[in-house]
């Protein structure tokens, strides 16, 4: 059995009451099985990456220890979406109900079919950037720097604090 290992995991929806959908995702992450839900960053708006037209979406980012392995959190992580009726259309950043990454697990490095770790968009995206630096200000991501680093090249451009 795997010690515990300190994760990040993205929270985001922009569909279905979106803030509803987050603190349903932040309830559901707290009953996985060996696994404690440490802190969680302030909420943010942004505006959609993906398709003209859809709504903005609330972004927020948790740490929680674990003990299970990637791909057992991972499982974990889709049944949450799909129990909130996550749809994967296939459509690469459409509108979503509830969308869970598995940014960082640990400082391993996961290249899989399945799961890519870390996250290849945590080092370029805002609403993901800035919340994380609300509960890691110190961290170091792996090959990349420190948080500060990426935070100093990567502007905020609309992202909104809307929560503590």
């Amino acid at each position: 059995m795997l010690g515990p290992v300190r994760v990040y995991v993205g929270l985001g929806s922009n569909l279905s009451d979106p803030l509803y959908q987050l603190k349903q995702a932040l309830g559901a992450l707290r009953l996985i099985p060996r696994t404690t839900l440490l802190t969680q960053s302030r909420l943010y708006r942004s505006q959609p990456m993906g398709p003209a037209g859809q709504p903005d979406y609330l972004n927020a980012i948790v740490c929680l220890d674990t003990s299970l392995d990637a791909e057992a959190l991972l499982d974990q992580l889709q049944a949450i979406e799909l129990k909130q009726g996550r749809i994967r259309t296939g459509q690469r950043w459409g509108p979503r109900t509830l969308d869970l990454d598995l940014l960082l697990y640990g400082e391993y490095k996961i290249d899989t079919p399945r799961l890519q770790v870390p996250h290849p968009g945590l080092y370029v995206r805002n609403f993901v950037l800035y919340p994380l630096w609300d509960i890691a200000p110190d961290l170091v991501l792996p090959g990349q720097g420190t948080l500060a680093e990426l935070i100093a090249r990567c502007p905020n451009d609309g992202l909104e604090v809307i929560a503590e």
